[in-house]
């Protein structure tokens, strides 16, 4: 597609108000048809989705919306512009502002090819996921070395966030996942539960299904496995308890547990007699309000139709955790007893509105870095970018995260390969875990000549982006910045790792951390589009020795969100591939999380 044509069909999206959402799969559908080689009209598909109000899992999972008044292009028209004025702020690095009257039009760096420039009002949102956990993992991996087994517990969920655990002999593996498909909790004890907990404590209606066994039928008195709502902690919960007795049957209680104590709010059973060890059953919770409906039955079955229970959940088990709890009751005695988890599935969930963040700058690039000088020459660039809504370097990055529709690029270099689409970080290792992972090339699936080097694409990585990955995809490949195998001294190409980042990429540093600890890095001059790079994995290093810092992670600044916290975009191996959502931590320069205080420097390409 032409520049011509391609701003032209942008344009003419400009002046849409969109406030309807459009489900993944229509836009999907609509960007298949429209732009099979065109990625400026897949960008289009997905900046017409929306998330308004409250965040649900049925909802879009990521977008970028034109919001306010329809978009009055004669405000930034080339003709229409009138006379600029240029000014240099005052701080390091310099950096001169452009204005027309009252209007801030562009912001200019020097020694950098990014520029900030004012367009159509924009916001950006990514909405949380349905997910089932089938454990695909081992917790800890007894063939890896020791140095590098996760602890006892049950790891991460894929998109679900991470697994919390209560109970039990610390250091032992009361809780694990030891053979693929099988999270396990032994309960080796009569005086306390076993609980497993996902870690995001903001969900309130859902719709959440376990399946689980036991290794024995118990002798003495009866064990259970509970499927946890609500939960914000051992003593403030909801749960639907399958009680495992010692003559092969199987009853349901529904619980509500405050302040320490437990109040049954339903029973019904027994729902099966003659059950076996091992026999697999599956409990699931549907809760809407104050309204919860539980049904539990056998795995080798079919779903009935009629939920087994019906109840009224009042403030506690409203909004909260969901989990998994074991308990073996007072004389119980053919302990230990096993308890299996085999699957975990949220289909839906419901919480307070996705993070967003809505403002009106564009990143665009110049051809080479900014001298500092506001020439005609620069001064007719910049116009030329005014009104238009030709894809920028937000644009292509909301084009990897999740539920973007896959595009096909048209360049001879990529042989039709996908260019844009959802992105994953990489291939799990035998714990789940996802090690280094894709560059921009083995997203395509493409060999790539590189100034120092080629390189093969890596034939398992398809359609993956690591965090250095994903930066290079963005503002390499589709933005035009140079690019290296490892790293170029003359600081013209954006190296490989984030680690070379620091001191190789091309453009100016806005701010660097000196010592330890996150305050020690000057945001005043941070803005949308700058690099921010972190030492995620040594966070508790020297504060008196910065070489004792090592980058290992690196991001893009997107804004301030709804809650005017810093967030950033960046590819992780918690969410599995580009967000600017919370998986396991959110994507936040502010307060006291991880990347908060592991900030290092902030670059400026």
């Amino acid at each position: 597609m032409s520049d011509t044509s391609r701003r032209s069909l942008l344009g003419a999206f400009g002046a849409l108000t969109v406030s309807a959402a459009v489900s993944p799969a229509a836009v999907a559908s609509s960007a298949g048809r429209a732009a099979a080689s065109s990625p400026a009209a897949a960008w289009l598909a997905l900046a017409s989705g929306g998330v308004a109000g409250a965040a649900s899992t049925s909802g879009p999972r990521s977008s970028m919306t034109f919001t306010g008044a329809p978009y009055d292009t004669a405000a930034f028209a080339r003709s229409f512009l009138g006379e600029l004025e240029a000014t240099v702020l005052p701080g390091t690095p310099v950096r001169t502002e452009v204005r027309h009257g009252e209007q801030r039009v562009a912001v200019l760096t020097k020694g950098a090819r990014t520029v900030l420039v004012a367009g159509p009002e924009r916001t950006f949102s990514e909405n949380k996921q349905s997910f089932a956990d089938v454990f695909d993992r081992l917790v800890p991996d007894p063939a890896l070395p020791p140095a590098k087994r996760l602890k006892p517990g049950w790891g991460s969920s894929r998109a679900g966030g991470s697994w919390s655990v209560f109970g039990g002999t610390a250091g032992d593996v009361d809780f694990g996942v030891h053979s693929r498909g099988a999270a396990t909790m032994v309960l080796k004890d009569t005086e306390e539960g076993r609980y497993a907990t996902l870690t995001d404590d903001g969900i309130s209606d859902v719709d959440v299904m376990c399946e689980a066994s036991f290794d024995k039928v118990p002798v003495g008195n009866a064990c259970s496995v509970a499927l946890l709502f609500g939960y914000r902690s051992g003593s403030a919960h909801c749960r639907a308890r399958l009680s495992f007795t010692t003559k092969g049957e199987v009853d349901l209680r529904v619980e509500k547990v405050a302040d320490g104590r437990t109040v049954v709010l339903a029973e019904a059973g027994p729902l099966a007699t003659g059950v076996r060890a091992g026999d697999v059953w599956k409990i699931r919770v549907r809760r809407t309000g104050a309204r919860a409906l539980i049904t539990a039955w056998p795995a080798a079955g079919v779903e009935p139709g009629e939920p087994t229970a019906e109840v009224e959940v009042a403030e506690v088990g409203r909004r909260g955790r969901v989990g998994v709890r074991g308990f073996a009751s007072s004389g119980c005695t053919n302990l230990p007893v096993t308890l299996t988890v085999r699957r975990f599935a949220v289909a839906d969930a419901t919480w307070a509105a996705p993070p967003s963040v809505t403002h009106r700058d564009w990143v665009r690039l110049l051809d080479a870095p900014f001298d500092g000088e506001w020439t005609p020459a620069v001064e007719a660039v910049v116009r030329g970018w005014a009104g238009s809504m030709a894809p920028d370097v937000f644009s292509y990055a909301m084009m990897f995260l999740p539920g973007a529709p896959h595009v096909r690029g048209a360049d001879v270099r990529v042989g039709g390969a996908d260019v844009l689409g959802e992105a994953g970080y990489g291939e799990p290792d035998s714990q789940g875990l996802l090690p280094v992972g894709a560059d921009f090339h083995d997203y395509m699936q493409q060999p790539w000549a590189f100034p120092d080097e080629t390189r093969k694409p890596e034939v398992n990585q398809h359609r993956h982006l690591d965090c250095s990955g994903y930066v290079r995809m963005v503002y390499g490949f589709h933005m035009g910045v140079g690019m290296v195998a490892v790293k170029d001294p003359a600081r013209k190409a954006l190296p490989r790792k984030s680690g070379a980042m620091v001191d190789f990429a091309p453009g100016v540093r806005v701010a660097q951390r000196v010592g330890g600890g996150g305050s020690g890095v000057d945001l005043g001059q941070l803005q949308p589009g700058d690099l921010v790079l972190f030492d995620v994995h040594d966070v508790a290093g020297d504060p008196d020795d910065p070489e004792s810092y090592d980058v290992d992670h690196v991001g893009v600044y997107l804004g301030l969100d709804q809650e005017g916290k810093r967030r950033f975009l960046s590819s992780r191996k918690s969410a599995d591939g580009p967000t600017m959502a919370d998986v396991s931590g959110a994507s936040v320069l502010d307060g006291a999380g991880i990347y908060a205080d592991s900030l290092h420097t902030v670059h400026r390409i």
